[in-house]
């Protein structure tokens, strides 16, 4: 049987049911206050999609300012296109790929013309931020504040390195090998990533046999890693000496 209400009954329903609904909503702006202050903590000061963006790319410039006075990297970089360096800003490196160039023998230099040559070919995409030659030069293509095609679906989010090498099994020499640990123990203390974890193989991400012999080779590509982490810890050591947090070591 229906229950009849009054006019006063039927009032204060409506009365706490409109008071229902303020409630709901004061709830619901708090809760997304919540979430606006969780993302502005996250995005470096603003609410509103890619305003955070500029703290990112001030830190990734100036490790490019970094990289650019290194007496042992050869800052190169190709112009701007639409094949090998298209101009996209790298917000944030959360990993180092390590790549093989597949063309044993060939030089940096020749590795880097292909990449440049490509704004006219239109042949493919492809580009390195860093090349590493047989006698252990490093040459910078592409800034680290900026996207190389190189890496596949990581190249939004990874800084990548192309190691010449002599033969077709594509182990690097030493003079090549020497080099790449120093470049990625220098990146790892710049971009404070962790060797273990943080430096992977194109292999890691697509499958793809690169770098061959490190790939072929697990033990190799461990032993790598194992150096990288002694010549990030020297490099931490001497940045403490340098802050005076260390006493220098007497030997």
């Amino acid at each position: 049987m229906a229950v009849r209400l009054t006019a006063k009954e039927r009032q204060r329903l409506q009365k706490r049911r409109r008071q229902a609904r303020v409630l709901f909503i004061g709830a619901l702006v708090i809760a997304m206050a919540i979430a606006a202050a969780s993302i502005l903590a996250r995005d470096g000061g603003s609410f509103w999609p890619g305003a955070g963006d500029t703290r990112d790319k001030v830190q990734m410039a100036d490790v490019q300012e970094q990289v650019a006075a290194l007496a042992w990297v050869d800052v190169d970089l190709l112009q701007v296109n639409d094949y090998s360096r298209p101009g996209t800003s790298l917000r944030k490196v959360n990993a180092i790929v390590v790549h093989y160039v597949g063309n044993p023998g060939t030089t940096a230099a020749q590795n880097r013309s292909f990449y440049s040559n490509l704004a006219t070919t239109h042949e493919t995409s492809a580009s390195s931020n860093f090349l590493i030659g047989l006698d252990g030069e490093i040459l910078e293509c592409v800034p680290v504040n900026e996207v190389a095609y190189c890496s596949n679906s990581r190249n939004n989010d990874t800084i990548s390195i192309e190691c010449c090498h002599p033969d077709e099994t594509g182990q690097f020499n030493d003079e090549t090998y020497a080099a790449l640990v120093r470049l990625t123990a220098w990146l790892c203390q710049a971009l404070e990533l962790d060797p273990a974890d943080d430096i992977i193989r194109h292999y890691d991400i697509t499958g793809k046999i690169c770098p061959k012999y490190y790939v072929e080779h697990d033990d190799a590509w461990i032993a790598y890693k194992d150096d990288v982490r002694v010549a990030l810890d020297a490099l931490e050591l001497q940045q403490e000496e340098a802050d005076g947090l260390t006493p220098p070591l007497r030997g």
